[in-house]
């Protein structure tokens, strides 16, 4: 039975969503692995996101808190506000009350990719804020470590990302992530599949 990866984000302005398509393909090159994409509810208004300037949502689905008790292993990205995570996805994460009084998650392998609009925007400390979340549901955090190898020491050209998980820096905006941050998804999306499948494949 194929080892079920899903990649569940928010995405305002489409940097995490880039993110994650690059992170469905890593986990998708793995064999046995079926990865899907998945996002969360929008909180806001239309009115209030045409006046931010916000793009129309894409056709992933929507994504419902009994959803994640289907997958073998979770991936969560989402842009930071103020070095969290968005309220979007805050809020989606309130919502699993029903999944965490059972524990439906424990045990699961779950990773983080994000986006902030700066070098000081909260690359470490929104993974980090995020981990409580995963730690209450009981699910195993997997960070990349240093696994993607020379692209984690690069700097001659500005680059998101952590050994917490893959990431891009938006700007004001028009700043869309680059080929090597987008190797560093696909890369995550990689590694965590492999993992999920020897977790996977270790208890049954």
């Amino acid at each position: 039975m194929a080892t079920k990866v899903y990649i569940v984000y928010y995405s305002m302005y489409g940097h995490v969503e880039k993110l994650a398509e690059e992170i469905l393909k890593g986990a998708a090159s793995v064999e046995g692995v079926e990865a899907k994409l998945w996002q969360v509810a929008e909180t806001l208004q239309d009115d209030v996101l045409g006046k931010m300037g916000a793009p129309p949502k894409s056709e992933v689905p929507i994504i419902s808190p009994n959803d994640l008790s289907e997958a073998d292993g979770l991936l969560f990205g989402f842009p930071t506000r103020f070095g969290m995570m968005a309220a979007q996805f805050k809020a989606f994460f309130d919502s699993t009350g029903g999944l965490w009084r059972t524990q439906a998650l424990a045990g699961k392998p779950a990773g983080i990719f994000y986006s902030t609009g700066s070098q000081g925007g909260g690359q470490e400390t929104t993974a980090l804020t995020a981990i409580t979340q995963l730690v209450h549901h009981g699910m195993v955090f997997v960070p990349i470590g240093y696994s993607f190898g020379a692209g984690m020491f690069e700097m001659e050209q500005i680059k998101g990302g952590s050994p917490y998980g893959a990431g891009t820096y938006a700007g004001d905006g028009t700043r869309q992530p680059s080929e090597l941050e987008l190797q560093q998804a696909f890369h995550q999306g990689k590694y965590f599949a492999g993992i999920a499948k020897k977790l996977k494949g270790s208890t049954v």
